[in-house]
């Protein structure tokens, strides 16, 4: 029997917190807790594109992340100040970017680019699924200001984004891992939902080949928990059915 922190049960979520407008600058924000992970998503709008899509007609979503140096139980230096990214971070934050386009209409959006930027302020797993989750939040806001302002005529998001851990840890798959159970998994997944479908998978065994009985009991997993992250975003944006 595995004992969890919180004595969770097996498919349960950590404590989920998501609060909105977080910021009192930028056009969306939102303070995201996964358990003790805790990120700060925030959307600028820019009336402009990246060069390649000039003159296109249609928009773009990027993503900033980071971690803060004492956002782990030992200090890191500033990646700004090693004078370039490490490929987890590059990693992280295009997952992030191809979230959150898959839930727009970038033509809707028109020529303009929505950037998000999410910075771990406390890490204890799941910093990259408690960013997707959070910078959704942060993005329906800065769409809601864009149609406040007549710049655009319709909402560009077409569906809600939500992004979750799952892992097999002694044989056992969980939903929702913390560091302390991420760190010793058997298998290891990331999934990224909307509320109509799958966007990504990201599953590796990390110490042994998985079987696809043990993958489907992931999927399940991440789907309650998907189900549950979509109904605290709809409450924190008060969207109602």
């Amino acid at each position: 029997m595995l004992r969890r922190s919180l004595n969770r049960a097996n498919d349960a979520l950590r404590p989920i917190a998501l609060i909105p407008h977080y910021y009192s600058h930028g056009d969306g924000s939102c303070f995201v807790k996964f358990g003790n992970t805790q990120v700060i998503c925030a959307a600028t709008i820019e009336d402009r594109v990246p060069q390649f899509l000039r003159n296109s007609k249609t928009g773009w979503i990027t993503a900033e992340y980071g971690m803060l140096p004492c956002s782990c139980s030992e200090r890191t230096d500033r990646e700004a100040a090693k004078g370039k990214q490490s490929g987890r971070t590059l990693e992280i934050q295009r997952l992030i970017g191809r979230s959150l386009r898959a839930a727009v209409d970038l033509f809707i959006l028109g020529e303009r680019q929505i950037k998000v930027d999410c910075d771990v302020i406390q890490a204890d797993g799941g910093t990259r699924t408690a960013s997707i989750t959070g910078s959704f939040v942060a993005l329906y806001l800065a769409c809601q200001k864009l149609m406040k302002t007549r710049r655009v005529f319709e909402n560009p998001i077409k569906s809600q984004v939500v992004a979750i851990s799952c892992g097999i840890v002694n044989n056992i798959p969980l939903l929702d891992l913390d560091y302390s159970e991420d760190s010793k998994a058997e298998v290891d997944a990331n999934f990224v939902l909307s509320d109509n479908g799958i966007i990504e998978i990201q599953i590796s065994g990390e110490q042994r080949p998985f079987e696809e009985s043990e993958f489907n009991n992931l999927l399940e997993y991440a789907k309650k928990g998907k189900n549950e992250l979509i109904e605290k975003q709809k409450l924190a944006l008060g969207i109602k059915d």
